[in-house]
């Protein structure tokens, strides 16, 4: 199903900020120069997209949720922020290049995505992004569905808000519209969360609240303690818990 993700831009923020901080090694493989202009899709509350502005380029910055933009805009005003659906999208002038952090595996549709993405570059231009894939988070989401199902006759997969591809069926989808990938890599990376025993809690209750419609408030506070226990295993450790992140990092050129 498509997310029905209400985004808590504080707790994005101050409790989910490591998103934006791994984010700058993207931006790093993007190399914005001076005087380009750059389209952050996915943008969330703005800091990559400032990021990006410091090297001098010309950025803008697209995201469907109204918070996530409301948040861009008060933090960060001399950016231009809106609202738009990365599925389907067309800009008023083509960009040297389309950027987006840990937000393509929100987008089920993902030709979509990329035939958007196609129209908004320049010839040439680039498209850089990291983003969820084959097996992130799977042992979070296994723990999930196994506690859905079994102690509330949920099938959890109906619920799933994300879209998680191999590295060969993305670039595949690249190459098909025309782009030429120039780099893709499929990595771990085990991510630790703050406040110790809270840590999961606080990424279920941040980024995974779709998997949860349904149930009560006293439902789902006793769901997340249930899959804190058939999670602890394999991601607690010393005091903190680590979510197992696996991450695509591509860039593709348009020829």
């Amino acid at each position: 199903m498509d997310s029905i993700h209400v985004w808590q831009t504080e707790l994005y923020d101050k409790k989910l900020n490591f998103v934006s901080e791994f984010g700058k090694g993207v931006v790093e493989v993007l190399s914005p120069v001076r005087g380009e202009k750059i389209l952050d899709l996915g943008c969330g509350t703005g800091d990559l997209a400032y990021e990006i502005s410091k090297a001098g380029a010309n950025v803008i910055g697209m995201d469907l949720s109204t918070q996530m933009i409301g948040s861009a805009k008060e933090k960060y005003p001399e950016i231009n922020f809106f609202v738009g659906d990365a599925e389907n999208f067309k800009l008023d002038e083509q960009v040297d290049a389309v950027f987006s952090n840990a937000a393509l595996h929100w987008m089920k549709k993902p030709e979509q995505v990329i035939k958007c993405v196609w129209d908004s570059l320049k010839p040439g231009g680039r498209f850089v992004a990291e983003f969820g894939g084959q097996g992130n988070v799977e042992t979070v989401t296994n723990a999930a569905s196994q506690v859905l199902e079994r102690d509330y006759g949920i099938d959890a997969s109906q619920l799933n808000p994300w879209y998680f591809p191999s590295i060969a069926q993305y670039s595949a989808l690249l190459e098909q519209q025309g782009f030429r990938v120039t780099y893709a890599v499929h990595f771990d990376r085990p991510t630790r969360m703050q406040d110790g025993e809270n840590g999961l809690n606080i990424w279920l209750t941040g980024l995974a609240d779709d998997l949860f419609s349904g149930l009560s408030i006293e439902q789902k506070e006793d769901a997340i303690h249930k899959i804190e226990a058939e999670a602890r295993e394999e991601l607690f450790k010393d005091g903190d818990w680590y979510i197992d992140y696996k991450r695509i990092r591509v860039k593709a050129i348009k020829r």
